[in-house]
């Protein structure tokens, strides 16, 4: 049977799994499970597992569940792999997520930090300015220095032009 056009103007509907999912929690335990397959306890216990697994099945002969090639152990790592590996990339991923807001939280305070700097510096521009017109002791110093040596001028000259008082 033939679609009409009208069809292909709205979408399918999709399949949704109506169940209670929440992310968080799984890509929590997603980090719990990849933080305990980098410990070296999971991978002794794992080397353990595998030398015990292979001692039986070559020593005990009647009992031997999954003989030479060990295709029963390797379906078995092959299905901790197929596992193992999805949810490593979660975790990984949440922790890229995790760094990338820490990422933009640092480069929010870089940005204040640098715009604080930046008003201070200007503060203490227009401070600087503002006390270059602002007299030091030592202008004030040489000041009264040339006022007292002026005086001295004034007074030499001021003697020399008053007449001697007659002697009796």
């Amino acid at each position: 049977m033939a679609r009409r056009p009208s069809d292909l103007s709205r979408p399918r509907r999709r399949l949704e799994w109506t169940g209670f999912y929440d992310p968080d929690a799984f890509g929590r335990f997603s980090e719990t499970i990849a933080r305990f397959l980098g410990t070296g306890r999971f991978l002794m216990g794992q080397t353990i597992l595998v030398v015990i697994w292979i001692v039986l099945n070559l020593a005990l002969v009647r009992y031997r569940w999954d003989p030479y090639p060990f295709i029963l152990l390797n379906l078995a790592f092959s299905t901790q792999a197929a596992y193992a590996a999805p949810l490593i990339l979660l975790a990984q991923n949440r922790q890229d997520d995790r760094d990338r807001r820490q990422a933009e939280l640092d480069r929010q305070v870089n940005n204040r930090t640098q715009a604080d700097t930046e008003y201070l510096a200007r503060e203490l521009a227009s401070v600087r300015i503002a006390l270059g017109d602002v007299v030091t002791t030592s202008d004030l110093r040489d000041a009264v220095d040339r006022m007292a040596t002026a005086l001295e001028r004034i007074e030499t000259r001021l003697a020399d032009l008053e007449p001697n008082p007659p002697t009796d």
